[in-house]
């Protein structure tokens, strides 16, 4: 059973002093954190621990790309895509590794098949969601990049820059991006030595 990950959005909407009841083993994200801190929130056992459903897409920005995720929100609806939002969930300032560590957990724990998170410029992002175990983000910024990212590299993070990139631009990409997929035995057998590296120098924490 997929632990369940606790983000901003679950604790952001809840009012000052509320109850959050979890199961034992949910992992609770840094901003998820602070704002159980901030608005005093009351973290209980949960009483019963239904699975949660998997989604085709965790989603996620920082203040940067907040405009563009809500535009990606109203493509995925149109795609049929299902998908989470892990923040952030305004336009205040926050900090990209934050989310992009959020949506890269969703993935690599199992409850999201793919990810995308949104920021400047992409770069930053990409850089923290590939320091989580079997997450390989890419950053990309036309049809080509992310087509080459899922089949050459079979990504399953894309990470895009809200200054880069129109919204037109933005629904090409990720519709590339949902469409690829790695098919061929010699650039799997490449991946494989990229998930060999991480193996080699993975530590459990």
């Amino acid at each position: 059973m997929a632990r369940r990950i606790v983000t901003e959005e679950d604790v952001y909407k809840l009012p000052e002093g509320a109850r959050l009841e979890l199961p034992e083993d949910a992992i609770v994200t840094d901003i998820a954190r602070e704002w159980i801190q901030k608005k005093k929130i009351e973290v209980a056992p949960a009483r019963s621990t239904e699975p949660r459903k998997r989604v085709r897409l965790a989603i996620g920005s920082d203040h940067a790309g907040f405009e563009m995720k809500e535009s990606l929100k109203e493509i995925l609806a149109q795609m049929g895509a299902t998908f989470i939002d892990v923040g952030t969930h305004h336009k205040a300032p926050v900090d990209y590794p934050d989310f992009a560590h959020a949506v890269a957990l969703s993935v690599c724990l199992g409850h999201a098949e793919l990810g995308i998170v949104i920021d400047g410029a992409g770069i930053g992002s990409a850089m923290a969601a590939n320091k989580v175990p079997g997450v390989r983000a890419a950053a990309c910024y036309d049809e080509a990049t992310a087509r080459n990212a899922r089949e050459h590299n079979d990504a399953n993070v894309l990470t895009l820059g809200a200054r880069l990139i129109s919204k037109e631009t933005l629904a090409a990409v990720v519709k590339t991006f949902l469409a690829a997929s790695l098919n061929e035995e010699r650039h799997r057998a490449r991946v494989d030595k990229i998930m060999e590296i991480e193996r080699k120098y993975y530590r459990p924490v």
